[in-house]
């Protein structure tokens, strides 16, 4: 049921994460699966709709995180545990990875589901609201509106699904969509006391420093010099406070201010590479096609600002 012509399609799923359960769930309640993408950075996006005159749904921990807007009727849609409240267009709906829940469907409903996965959502809680990952969760919200979200999620169904340039713009979209969602719907989780993490100064004194010294070459011996920590231990929490080892943060952020200054500035590739820390265009271009299906010239393209 996932286009194989999807540009996104096999270097997603050699790494993608479980959606074919919530897809055989809806199918086996009467859902349509209309379209479905991959969006690059394992980001996935599906269209549904259903016409029923009632049927059960039932989510049993999925394992990734799901957002979920209405987009035509589900006026007589309602979960079980919040009986008395329906579903309609614009409404939201938050679903963390380990939920349970049970709906009942009633009539016509036109709906979109993002997916995504935890770690999408917690290491943002490090990038932009400096948190530790464990320390934070995706809400279980049932028909919530949020009129920026719903926006976004709504512009998505303009795109051309099955089109390399407009699925970079979606996924461009999608990203700001998880950071709204971040400052909405995010909540520390209850009954967790992290322990065997970085100081929270720590942890602040090693973000602070990588983003300084992204152009050099940055090295574990160097960060546990930093944190004051052996190169053991400092490997070892790093993980835990950042929720990826140190090569592999590093490299994201090196990945994002390439994205960043490609978006905003007018410089040549080669001085975004110098820029970012890698070895030379072709070391960014690699790592963009990874992440993203395209080349950072490709990236400008679609995005206007190809020189």
């Amino acid at each position: 049921m996932i286009p194989s012509n999807s540009p996104f399609a096999k270097s997603s799923a050699q790494t993608s994460f479980g959606v074919q359960s919530v897809i055989q769930t809806l199918g086996k309640s009467e859902a349509t699966l209309e379209r479905f993408a991959w969006l690059g950075d394992q980001f996935a996006i599906a269209e549904w709709t259903r016409a029923t005159d009632e049927a059960q749904t039932a989510y049993d921990k999925p394992g990734h995180h799901t957002l979920s807007c209405y987009l035509q009727g589900g006026y007589r849609t309602e979960r079980q545990k919040v009986p008395g409240r329906y579903g309609a267009p614009t409404f939201l709906c938050a679903l963390p990875g380990e939920h349970e829940s049970q709906w009942w469907v009633r009539g016509r409903m036109h709906f979109l589901h993002l997916y995504f996965l935890p770690d999408h959502f917690t290491r943002r809680a490090v990038r932009e609201l400096d948190m530790e990952p464990r320390e934070l969760t995706l809400a279980d919200r049932t028909y919530f509106q949020d009129e920026q979200i719903a926006q976004l999620c709504q512009s998505l169904l303009h795109f051309d699904w099955e089109d390399r340039d407009d699925l970079l713009r979606m996924n461009e979209a999608v990203h700001q969509t998880m950071s709204l969602l971040l400052r909405s719907q995010g909540v520390r989780k209850s009954g967790v006391t992290p322990k065997g993490g970085l100081a929270v100064a720590t942890r602040r004194r090693l973000a602070d420093y990588i983003d300084c010294h992204l152009t050099d070459t940055l090295t574990l011996a160097t960060l546990a010099d930093v944190a004051s920590l052996s190169e053991f231990h400092l490997a070892r929490m790093f993980r835990t406070s950042f929720g990826m080892p140190p090569h592999a943060w590093i490299a994201s952020q090196r990945l994002d201010r390439a994205r960043g200054l490609l978006r905003s500035s007018r410089l040549p590739i080669s001085d975004i590479a110098a820029e970012c820390g890698f070895a030379n265009v072709s070391h960014l271009s690699h790592r963009f096609k990874d992440a993203l299906g395209v080349s950072p010239q490709g990236f400008r393209q679609i995005i206007g600002l190809d020189l």
